[in-house]
């Protein structure tokens, strides 16, 4: 082969100097290369390969810029600056030009291109990157695809998730071994190896011959550039290296791309021994490379990776035979000593010093360990480049080249056993790296795509021993953080455990290497390898167990602890993922019956494990106080197989079970941690800190509760099953520390618990045995039924999300066990519990997501509250289901009052653990549950109802679970006689319950009322008697009598314990007595115990009768039903049973004794008859009283406080919903301004800061809470009904052109252009960007108030969402957002009749005064010249004004600074507010009436400010357009004499409604009706002439013409002023004159408009074009004078607005149809003032008919604005924008983002876009919404707002198919747009409402 021919060559003799390239051959490297390729091509090519390795070895020697040796002189050159020279680049070229063999770079990269069989996608990408996973078509769990391979394949329907690589990963498409075939894409689906051709063998000879120089080169660079000091070598030193390594790592990386063909030759060079033997040795004469291998030796000794002692580094040269390499063959000989070595090991050590010694000790005294851990032999390029790989940490470019090679099979292989080889040193280095969270995630990101294939998988551990290797570095890896545990005996613990405090665990460094772990072990084969092996076994549990007790609690008793350490976030997490993942990975391979064997070996090292730790930490009986540990992982690890064992593989169980004694000691841990609980809840551990809540929580949470709490609960049913059951019982009360409270006497002493801690700790006592002995999640329930409980009781908690039920439902943690969620199960089960409750909005705009929620029949048969105990984290959670539980059986009607938990029904028990029933049927349990009821019944305290209801629960599951049926012979044998010697008779539940007991003797204190004394007691013991008579149980006597029984729990334990401990082993038993009677004796302090004897006189049932009654509260309250109905005995199941609170329960149990006994039921009946005696009432002690009447008081207050609440509540409420409200006309608070009382003179206000009623004042003006924001939405208005689209493809771009704003920014400038500036500024409005809008909450306070309460504002230095210092605040009373305060105008109120009355002057008086009125400066009743805080306060407001939008909105004048600018921009504010107002409306005023916006609306107060500012600018009379219009101007001609200066824009350019604002405002306020109304007829006629000739401009020659002459014919009759046709032939005839009409040719096709013109549609024309003018001042007489708009129909909205404006007289008749015209009132006579106007145009037209027809041709016809439509699927917006350049930096942008209201792409927070301190979303929102911003964020799926400077996250409109939100796309779901969600948006948007109804507000400091 070359390569051999080549590497003959190197060894050849060769100048060890190679002379420097000959300037020729420098200059034609293309010819060198075809030469030498021509040489080679030759049979005999030696010297065609000897010319090439010298040319090699003379252009790659010089690439080594960090070496100093004298290389020639282009070395030095190199060297010289450090840097990456000249000399690599020269290099490279060469390289390129070599293979290319002469021809050019890029055809031979093409041509190699053609014989790529690429059958693999193969892909690789780096953190960040988008990908797919489809679990349909899945094998493996890490199966991911690329987003093409993904789009082309067919997934739909399949359950798949897009997500972003948090490691990085590689495409899977197209292997067969990690995904279905039927999920490749189109690309790769086809095997296409057979159909391409054979490599030509020309075409990569050159790189056989060059590439293994360039990878040797590469290496000798990685050398060099290696310094390892005596620290760990900087990180700066190490990417300078690979920041110059860059082209080249690079260009092999180009390389792998060209596809299979270049990929096998780079195989063979990497995997090639020969030529690396022979390039690197180091053997050679060059001094060069003599040195590179020194350094590489160096390198290899300071990783630790040779014995120093051994001095094995000449062992690495030559390998001698003794030292055992990790090369596969000899690997095979070390591990075949393994097994045996690491027995033996075992026994030795057993017997001499105990186990926890030998562990303290380094493991790697055993020789197998070194050569796994120590010895590294490379023997090729590949496994040296791997080397420096892990020694670099990880590169991420050289990860990515390593990567790339993988779809080479043969490559594949090698890289991986090569890897397997760096195993240990990859652990050594991410110990010591400082960014082990980069590397951990390369590191997996190569072994992922290395052991997620079984094959390869098998392959490895078959050959190159994987699993010992990993064993051996995980146990390695822990062992370097081992400390002394402290758990049980201090001193003499040999245990050790890991330090959760350490760097190792508290970063999860350790996680790649357990997840490798955990991958290679979901593969069945290498599982059943692991199973088979014993010493593999017992080394895993022997790091098991160096979990196990690890992060010890131990209970402050003194102080609060002053560090609360963290590091239990870390126990859990290593128990989690290095202890149970492998477990569960393990237990999915133990399915079926052949796997028993696995089975046993887990159990067998298991228990051995456990029992040489119970050794190592000296335990014997007892739990040492006050400790607890929550990691039990031996325990765990055991109890899993048992219960595996038992479910799948159907073994005995009692086969593998150890004997009792071992038992006991089993059952302690775990139910110390159940105490524990039990006591954290009760705030025992308080002192420790929150720290020991979240450990509580943790172990119970849904990750982890099925690895933790589970098996736990598990083991004890398992040990309950099989114990001696009073010994069971009597610990559990024992370990609760509830003992000395189990007693019949009303007080007792309790040695180890405080008072207030008994109640809760004895409810955690009957709670855990409920749980026990009813929960069966591994006692027979099938997984889907498991699946099903766990969902119902996450329901029953709170409705949810279909993500939040999947994340609280413990799935199974190995992936491969089946139940994924998602998966089918999981739907079918949760469509069978739940109903879907689709996402709706509350009022307040809070947004709701999809939830499931319970069917009625769930919670009718399925609640189960024990399975919603043990799953909730937070006891709230309990209580929440509950109230649901009630909630729904009050609304269907099954019970009305508080219930209790209902019993329900359990899945039958495996008969393996039929045991566990044994502890309700053990005497010891009875006499609990029958003291506590007789506690109960005598209102002992430290009980609840909580204890009662459990209680009755443990009595119910005992009958349920009773044995057969005793027979009543048998029964009624064992009378009284018989009850000397015990409690009770024998241990059946059924018969125990009838028996009666009558003295019991207790230990009491002295104190206790049942011990009186002596003298007491004779002289009142009647009284003392008939006192207690009902109540107290009488003291007979104080010595004891042989009659009475006593109990002591404790007693029971012990005799139990040590009859077992007795059978098992006789020296154990020394042992325990000193420690049991040191244990339990009494603290001196307590007072003397003395024994009493109590008469009780009770039985189960006849206690259970009269808790009944005293349930009820009524006496005799129990009647046996079946005395009445006897058909309940035949057909128990009885509905009403199954709902209800305690005297239900009572009920119930009642019933299920007599169905179970005839003796029962015959003694119920015998009880029920001997009536009661009647309750005297209670004698109460004062102390007693004391404490009643408190209790009582408390209760009284609590519930005035509750009632208080609630009412609060209740108007908050109503409040909200009005406020929140935007759009609901129907229930709205009026304002506070009144308007309905007309004979009320004055205004009165409310202040809402001081409540105080009265007047606006000139020196204490009130004002109105009004929030300013500058708007564009106006602007956004578009004149066609095609709503516009986002963007998704490049062509479908917006230009916004057509838009409102545009089109009045183009007519704006043009007029600009050729008129006078003054005159342009009043012809039409401004702030279609960036107006002004004024809103209010309508609420009011006095502006001195004001003031201080801003001031007040400003010194809380509490976080707000605002900013005081820009003015802003919230509303005092309703908490509106708010800036600024508009005075409200003193005087009258609006209505006052005085300007309302109809005056009978004519038009023409009209039109005089109005124009004195204008022309009269400052006559208003508020002098300006005195400073009156009203006017300083009217200042202050407009200046706000003026600040809310930038200075670009509000300067449209030439000269900068003109008055004209203010008086524009003025009138403009008003416009603005009406324009809005009008949209909010729907853009008509049909519905007419006041809507909510009107209600609440300043515009009163705005009017009134904006005219005291412009009546400041008085208009010179001479330009006053009120002229123009009114009067008729004899002086045509002085216009023409002046030509320089610019003509005044004619009056019907201007634009109509403008002028009606600029006259309102100039009149001094207020206005009076009759000139309001004037003014409108006056500028309807200008209206009305505008569209005449806006119609006639429209049509074309001909129509013109004929209208011309039929209008003409009518010119002299009668009303010809009012008929349009003889105006609009006025008009034509008058344009005529000029050339407005005459350059049409041209143009004609553009203007003509296509429809012929009929009457009607001229007519409609009109009508239309005069709309929105009678709109906008139908609107502005509703607020200056309180009229309320008609409401009407569509078609009539013209005549019923010129009606009430007093266009039209109000008796109009209707039955002809209506015509416009009929609204005209000329001032002066038609025809006259339409020459006069038509003049004008005329003389501009002369010199620009262009732009004067342009300016004539107005769209009035906006339509609503709207948001750009979205696309259904968010996928195509995703795939669009996630990778879409910025237009600015041509970068992708890290944080996409696009304007919902125009659709440009913006990067958001983006650092390249920043112009002037401004990130680009922040600039984009001023510039496209003055300050209002809408952004899709496309990496989120989440919609932001902008407004101003504050920012919030509005959520999503994008939901999936549950109806949920998807933020940050973290599941990947398909989202689907949801319309609601998006029309409230758009809704927020147009009635500018975000501040007000979104809450979470933030600065954005200009940074997004």
């Amino acid at each position: 082969m070359a390569a051999a021919a080549a590497a003959a060559a190197v060894g050849g003799p060769q100048p060890p100097q190679p002379e420097l390239p000959a300037p020729g051959l420098a200059l034609d490297k293309a010819a060198t290369a075809a030469h030498l390729k021509a040489a080679l091509s030759r049979p005999d090519n030696r010297a065609g390969a000897e010319e090439l390795q010298a040319l090699l070895e003379r252009v790659l020697s010089a690439e080594r810029p960090l070496t100093t040796t004298a290389d020639g002189e282009e070395a030095a050159v190199a060297g010289g600056g450090g840097g990456p020279g000249a000399a690599e680049e020269e290099a490279l070229e060469w390289c390129k030009c070599l293979l290319a063999g002469g021809g050019g770079y890029d055809e031979f990269c093409a041509a190699v291109r053609a014989y790529d069989p690429a059958a693999l996608c193969g892909l690789v990408w780096t953190a960040n990157f988008v990908a797919y996973r489809c679990r349909t078509c899945g094998i493996s769990p890490c199966m991911s695809l690329c987003a093409e391979c993904f789009h082309q394949g067919d997934h739909t329907g399949h359950d798949f998730n897009m997500f972003r690589s948090q490691a990085g990963g590689a495409c899977d498409c197209g292997d067969s071994n990690v995904m279905r075939e039927s999920g490749f894409c189109k690309r790769h689906q086809i095997k296409s190896s057979s159909n391409i051709p054979c490599v030509p063998k020309d075409l990569l000879m050159m790189s056989e011959f060059v590439l293994p120089r360039f990878i040797f080169c590469l290496i000798q660079y990685l050398r060099e550039g290696y310094n390892e000091p005596a620290d760990v070598p900087s990180e700066k030193d190490l990417n300078k290296v690979l920041q110059l390594l860059e082209p080249q790592i690079s260009f092999l990386e180009d390389l792998t791309k060209m596809g299979g063909a270049m990929r096998s030759v780079l195989t063979q060079v990497l995997t090639n021994q020969q030529n690396y033997k022979d390039l690197t040795s180091g053997l050679g004469e060059n001094a060069c490379a003599k040195k590179s291998h020194e350094k590489y030796l160096i390198a290899l000794k300071s990783s630790g990776l040779t014995y120093p002692e051994d001095k094995l580094v000449y062992g690495i040269q030559e390998p001698s035979a003794g030292t055992s390499t990790l090369a596969a063959q000899g690997f095979a000989g070390a591990a075949g000593t393994l097994g045996q070595l690491d027995s033996s090991d075992e026994e030795d050590q057993d017997g001499s010093q105990g186990l926890g010694k030998r562990k303290r000790v380094k493991l790697s005294s055993s020789t197998k360990d070194q050569s796994i851990m120590d010895v590294l032999k490379h023997k090729s390029f590949l496994e040296e480049l791997l080397f420096w790989t892990i020694k670099y940490e990880f590169p991420q470019k050289m990860v990515t080249f390593l990567l790339n090679m993988l779809p080479d099979q043969e490559y594949k292989v090698a890289f991986t056993k090569t890897f397997v080889q760096h195993y240990a040193f990859i652990m050594k280095t991410l110990k010591k790296s400082h960014e082990s969270d980069t590397m951990s995630n390369r590191i997996v990101h190569i072994s992922v795509q290395l052991f997620s294939n079984e094959e390869l998988a098998r392959q490895v551990t078959e050959e190159c021993q994987l699993l010992d290797i990993m064993v051996t570095v995980l146990l390695y890896m822990m062992e370097s953080c081992l400390i002394k545990s402290e758990l049980q005996d201090e001193e003499n613990s040999l245990h050790v455990v890991v330090n959760c405090g350490e760097a190792l665990l508290k970063n999860n460094t350790y996680w790649p290497l357990v997840s490798d772990f955990i991958n290679i072990l979901s593969h069945q084969s290498v599982a059943k390898r692991f199973l088979e092996d014993h010493g593999l076994l017992v080394t895993w549990m022997n790091f098991v167990s160096f979990f196990q007790g690890m992060n010890l609690n131990k209970r402050e008793l003194n102080e609060h602890v002053e560090f609360e350490s963290q590091t239990y976030y870390a126990a859990f997490a290593a128990e989690l993922e290095a202890c149970a993942q492998p477990m569960w990975g393990l237990l999915s391979h133990c399915k079926v019956r052949e796997t028993q064997e696995y089975t046993r070996n887990v159990v067998r090292y298991c228990l051995e494990a456990l029992q040489d730790w119970f050794d190592a930490i000296n335990f014997v009986d007892e739990p040492a106080p006050n400790q607890v540990t929550f990691h039990l992982p031996l325990h765990r690890y055991y109890a899993m197989f048992l219960s595996k064992a038992v479910k799948c593989q159907e073994l005995d169980l009692d086969s593998v079970l150890p004997d009792q004694e071992m038992l006991m000691k089993l059952m302690i841990h775990p139910l110390q941690i159940q105490a524990s609980l039990a006591e954290i809840h009760s705030n025992m551990w308080v002192r420790n800190g929150l720290q020991i809540k979240g450990q509580a929580m943790t172990y119970v949470q849904s990750h982890f509760c099925n690895s933790m709490i589970d098996p736990d609960i598990y083991l004890l049913q398992v040990c309950a099953s099989r114990l001696d059951p009073d010994y069971f019982i009597s610990s559990v009360f024992e370990r609760f520390k509830v003992v000395d409270l189990l007693t019949m006497a009303s007080q007792h002493q309790n040695t180890v618990l405080d008072a207030e801690h008994e109640r809760s700790m004895l409810e955690g006592a009957l709670t855990f045995l409920v749980i026990l002995l009813s929960l069966r999640l591994h006692l027979g329930m099938s997984d889907d039924e498991i699946l099903r409980a766990e969902m119902v009781a996450q329901l029953c908690m709170n409705d949810r999300t279909h993500s939040s039920l999947i994340h609280h439902i413990p799935e199974n943690p190995n992936p491969k066990s089946g139940i994924i969620p998602g998966s089918y199960s999981f739907e079918s089960v949760l469509s069978a519990v739940a109903d879907f409750k689709a996402p709706v909005f509350e009022p307040g705009g809070s947004m709701q997501q999809g939830m499931y929620t319970p069917k009625a029949e769930v919670w009718d048969q399925e609640f189960d509250p024990v399975m919603v105990i043990l799953r909730t984290v937070y006891r709230r959670d309990v209580q929440s289901a509950m109230d649901r539980y009630t909630a729904f059986l009050k609304q269907s009607g099954k019970f009305p009052g508080n219930p209790w938990p209902p019993y329900k029904k359990r899945t039958p028990l495996h008969p393996s653990y039929k045991g566990l029933m044994r502890l309700l049927h053990c005497k010891t349990l009875h006499i609990v549950l029958f003291t506590l009821l007789y506690k109960i019944l005598m209102d002992h305290q430290n009980l609840s109802e909580h204890v009662l209801c459990m209680v009755l629960y443990l009595i119910e599951l005992g009958l349920e679970n009773s044995a057969e049926e005793e027979s009543d012979e048998e029964a009624s044998v064992c009378g009284p006689e018989r009850c000397h010697d015990s409690w009770f008779p024998g241990s059946n539940l059924v018969s125990n319950m009838r028996h009666f007991i009558n003295y019991v003797r207790v230990r009491v204190p002295e104190t206790a009322p049942e011990v009186k004394r002596d003298s007491l007691a004779s002289t009142s013991s009647d009284s003392l008697s008939s006192l207690q008579s009902s109540r107290r149980p009488k003291v007979l006597q104080r010595e004891n009598s042989g009659t009475a029984q006593v109990f002591s729990l404790v007693a029971e334990r012990r005799k139990k314990f040590q009859e077992i401990i007795n059978r098992s082993s006789s020296e154990a038993n020394q042992v325990v007595r000193p420690k049991t009677s040191s244990k339990w004796s009494a603290p001196g302090s307590a007072p003397q115990l003395t024994t009493a004897i109590l008469e009780i006189k009770e039985s189960i049932l006849s206690l259970l009768i009269k808790l009944h009654h005293k349930l009820s509260g009524k006496q005799n309250s129990y009647y046996p039903p079946w005395l009445d109905d006897i058909e309940i005995l035949i057909q128990p199941e009885i509905p009403k049973y199954n709902h209800g609170d305690g005297i239900t329960a009572v009920e119930r149990i009642l019933l299920k004794a007599a169905l179970q006994s005839r003796m029962n039921k015959r003694i119920i009946e015998e009880i029920c008859r001997k009536v009661t005696p009647p309750v005297p009432p209670k004698k109460i002690t004062a102390a007693e009283k004391k404490t009643l009447d408190k209790e009582e008081r408390r209760q009284k207050a609590r519930e005035r406080q509750q009632k208080l609440l609630a009412e609060f509540a209740s108007r908050q409420k109503s409040f909200m919903e009005t406020a929140m409200d935007v759009d609901s006309p129907e229930n709205d608070i009026p304002m506070e301004i009144t308007t309905a009382e007309p004979q009320v003179s004055e205004a009165v206000y409310d202040c809402v800061i001081c409540g105080q009623s009265g007047p606006s004042s000139e020196d204490r003006p009130t004002g109105l809470v009004v929030l300013l924001q500058a708007s564009s939405v106006l602007g956004q208005c578009r004149d066609n009904i095609e709503p516009k689209k986002l963007p998704i493809t490049e062509e479908e771009q917006i230009y916004p052109w057509d838009t409102c704003a545009a089109v009045h920014d183009v007519r704006l400038s043009l007029l600009q252009r050729y008129f006078k500036d003054s005159s342009c500024l009043l012809a039409v409005s401004i702030g279609w960007e960036g107006g002004v809008y004024v809103q209010t909450c309508g609420h009011t306070l006095h502006i001195d108030c004001h003031k201080s309460y801003m001031e007040s504002l400003r010194n809380d230095q509490v976080l707000q969402g605002f900013s005081v210092d820009k003015g802003e605040f919230t509303c005092p009373l309703c908490r509106q957002f708010a800036n600024s305060v508009l005075p409200c105008y003193p005087g009258s109120n609006v209505e006052s009749n005085l300007w309302q009355r109809p005056s009978n002057k004519s038009i023409q008086d009209l039109i005089k005064e109005v124009e004195e009125l204008q022309g009269r400066p400052g006559a208003f009743p508020v002098s300006i010249s005195s400073e009156t805080n009203l006017s300083k306060e009217m200042e202050s407001v407009m200046k706000d004004i003026k600040n809310t939008t930038q200075k670009k909105y509000r300067d449209y004048s030439k000269t900068p600074g003109s008055p004209d600018n203010d008086f524009l921009f003025m009138y403009s504010v008003a416009r603005t507010n009406l324009e809005l107002e009008l949209i909010h409306r729907g853009g008509n005023l049909c519905s007419g009436g006041a809507s909510t916006a009107g209600k609440r609306s300043c515009l009163n107060q705005l009017f009134h400010v904006l005219a005291l500012h412009m009546r400041l600018y008085s208009i010179d009379s001479e330009y006053n357009p009120w002229r123009k219009l009114t009067q008729l101007v004899e002086e045509v001609n002085s216009q023409q004499g002046n030509e320089e200066q610019q003509p005044e824009v004619p009056i019907l350019y201007h634009d109509v409604t403008s002028l009606l604002l600029i006259q309102i405002l100039m009149m001094p306020q207020p206005l009076r009706k009759d000139h309001f109304t004037c003014i409108v007829k006056v500028l309807f006629t200008l209206l009305y002439t505008q569209a005449l000739v806006a119609l006639s401009v429209k049509c074309n020659e001909e129509d013109r013409s004929a209208w011309k002459h039929t209008g003409a014919l009518k010119k002299n009759t009668c009303d010809a002023e009012k008929s349009y046709e003889v105006l609009l032939s006025f008009v034509i005839s008058e344009l005529s004159k000029g050339k407005l009409y005459h350059e049409e040719g041209t143009q004609e096709c553009a203007m003509v408009s296509p429809i012929a013109w009929s009457p009607e549609s001229m007519e409609k024309y009109l009508q239309d074009f005069c709309l929105p003018f009678l709109r906008i001042t139908s609107l502005l007489q509703h607020h200056l004078f309180g009229e309320d708009l008609p409401s009407c129909q569509e078609e009539e909205e013209f005549s019923i607005l010129s009606c009430c404006l007093g266009l039209l007289p109000t008796f109009y008749q209707t039955e002809h149809p209506f015509i416009s015209a009929s609204c005209l009132d000329w001032p002066v006579p038609a025809f006259d003032i339409i020459s006069q106007w038509c003049f004008e145009i005329n003389s501009f037209t002369e010199r620009h008919a262009e732009q004067g027809k342009a300016l004539l041709i107005q769209e009035s016809r906006w339509k609503l604005p709207h948001l750009l439509q979205l696309p259904e699927n968010y996928n195509t917006i995703f795939q669009y924008y996630h990778r879409k350049t910025c237009s600015v930096c041509t970068k992708v942008p890290k944080d996409p983002a696009v304007c919902l209201v125009c659709g440009t792409f913006v990067c958001l927070k983006g650092l390249c876009c920043k112009q002037q301190s401004y990130c680009e979303c922040v600039l984009h929102s001023q510039n496209c919404g003055a300050g209002t911003g809408i952004f899709l964020l496309i990496n989120a799926s989440v919609i932001i707002i902008i407004r101003g400077h504050r920012f919030c996250l509005w959520g999503s409109v994008y939901l999936d198919a549950h109806g949920e939100e998807d933020r940050d796309l973290r599941r990947g779901k398909p989202l689907y747009i949801c319309k609601e969600r998006y029309k409230v948006l758009e809704q927020q948007w147009i009635s500018h409402t975000f501040d007000h109804i979104n809450k979470r507000w933030g600065p954005h400091y200009n940074g997004l």
